[in-house]
């Protein structure tokens, strides 16, 4: 079993979608875990967002990095600017570690929900593009 850490700021919108596609390209090689340099629940747009594309992740749970602390991952991800300059250090030994930062659909300043909407699903397919991509390329290879 491969398993990935991904990480974000909040762990509530960018992570989580990359939680669930991750999970759902990676399918049973995987474990997937995602958490935050600070816990801001779940994101109610991403979860609604994910719904339109068939992944469910209105289970997931919005995770501290620290829980994580003495777990091994093969591989560590960062979803934004933020979590990759400030997140503590993982002490897993071959963990190979990567870095793609997502625009925050939840930064958007704009009382247009469907603007609002636009850019959350936007986000949504960028990381599935990278997670389809990551799996084919670094764990089905």
């Amino acid at each position: 079993m491969i398993n990935i850490l991904i990480l974000c700021t909040g762990n509530s919108c960018r992570s989580q979608m990359a939680h669930g596609y991750m999970k759902f390209f990676g399918g049973e090689k995987v474990s997937v875990f995602s958490a935050g340099i600070e816990t801001h629940g779940l994101n109610p747009r991403a979860v609604s967002v994910m719904q339109e594309a068939g992944i469910d992740i209105s289970e997931n749970t919005s995770n501290h990095v620290d829980e994580y602390v003495e777990m091994s991952f093969d591989h560590i991800i960062t979803v934004c600017d933020h979590a990759q300059e400030n997140c503590p250090y993982i002490p897993s030994k071959n963990a190979q570690r990567w870095h793609q930062n997502f625009t925050d659909p939840s930064k958007l300043v704009s009382k247009n929900e469907d603007e609002i909407h636009a850019a959350f699903a936007a986000t949504r397919d960028e990381i599935k593009a990278f997670c389809k991509n990551f799996v084919i390329s670094y764990l089905l290879s």
